[in-house]
């Protein structure tokens, strides 16, 4: 289980100015909206804004939005009374009667349906509600805090959440910074989960290669930290020594998959695109004396460009190794787990 601290480790420029988004927003008893890919620290971000806030000593309620049915989410945050509806044998308090004089989280608040958004809006405009079944006006001392990784602005245009609400809560917007945007956080936390991890295996503290560092600081980690933490474990549980020179990236790798089956031409076209550019300039000159040169691609094609050589080394691996994977990896020069990031990142269609 994730400590408090595992996504608050790192001292990068860019998640120093987080932490310090967070400090400040913190400080005015507003309600925050915290935005953030899956695995990025939503609810560490959630605590630190209570308890760096006046409400700190009251309570932090937290609601996961989208772990409830549509038709539960009213009767969880709200409370009903007894009778109300099948199954409501006596009264309970609502998440916002819990959470009175403190803060409530709301957790994937783009999953919360429109007519309880409505009461929400209620809330925060008035202070008030009335459990499910009752007429009798609560009053709500609370802070609200909504979490989401969803595009709030874009549903407001589909119809599915309430600009009004919207306006309501994003007094302030924090983005947490993905992993991948915080450079040698990635070892500081690497480094951190191997040594807890060898800690509870009895095992002694492990060391990367320097082919293990470039490989976890350039993948994308799209599970952000919760991803990092499981993928390094697992490295620390794997191993055999001290030393760790493999990474495991992608655990549903099958190992009994026909290698000799995986042909290149499930790769993507973006290997063509420095073909192209070749053939286009090759056109360009009616001598055909020009050759291709780096210097005419445009400032702004970094990242297609690097797509597209590494889609092109993939694919020129794989026809001089006759679609032997491994061979290809030795071919480059990389690990098995490292060509097999590739091939999956540049294939359309995912390898059986």
């Amino acid at each position: 289980m994730s400590s408090y601290n595992d996504s608050y480790i790192g001292e990068s420029e860019v998640f120093l100015d987080f932490q310090q988004r967070i400090a400040d927003a913190a400080a005015v008893d507003r309600s925050v909206l915290v935005i953030g890919e899956r695995g990025s620290g939503k609810e560490m971000a959630a605590s630190r804004l209570h308890y760096l806030s006046k409400r700190w000593q009251k309570n932090l309620v937290t609601v996961n939005c989208a772990a409830l049915a549509p038709s539960l989410i009213e009767s969880e945050l709200f409370g009903y009374e007894q009778g109300a509806f099948t199954g409501a044998n006596k009264t309970r308090k609502g998440r916002f009667e819990e959470a009175q004089g403190g803060t409530l989280f709301l957790d994937e608040i783009g999953n919360i349906p429109m007519q309880v958004q409505e009461k929400i809006l209620r809330v925060v405009e008035y202070g008030t509600y009335e459990r499910v079944g009752s007429s009798v006006t609560h009053e709500a001392d609370v802070r609200i805090i909504g979490a989401t990784n969803a595009d709030l602005k874009q549903m407001c245009r589909e119809g599915k959440f309430k600009e009004d609400l919207l306006d309501r809560l994003s007094f302030e917007v924090v983005f947490i910074p993905p992993l991948r945007e915080r450079g040698d956080d990635i070892l500081l936390l690497a480094n951190y989960f191997a040594q807890r991890m060898a800690m509870e295996c009895g095992l002694d503290i492990p060391v990367f290669t320097e082919e293990v560092q470039q490989m976890l600081k350039s993948y994308s980690w799209p599970g952000n930290v919760r991803e990092l933490k499981n993928t390094i474990e697992r490295a620390v549980y794997r191993s055999k020594g001290d030393i760790i020179s493999s990474i495991v990236l992608d655990p549903f790798s099958n190992p009994y998959t026909n290698e000799a089956n995986d042909v290149p031409g499930g790769i993507s076209n973006a290997g063509k695109v420095l073909e192209d550019e070749k053939t286009d300039m090759i056109k360009s000159d009616q001598a055909g004396k020009k050759e291709f040169s780096f210097d005419s691609l445009p400032l702004d094609s970094l990242d297609q460009t690097k797509d597209a050589l590494e889609a092109s080394f993939v694919q020129r691996a794989l026809k001089q190794a006759q679609g032997n994977q491994r061979e290809a990896a030795k071919l480059m020069k990389i690990t098995y787990d490292q060509f097999r990031g590739l091939y999956r990142k540049h294939n359309k269609v995912n390898p059986s």
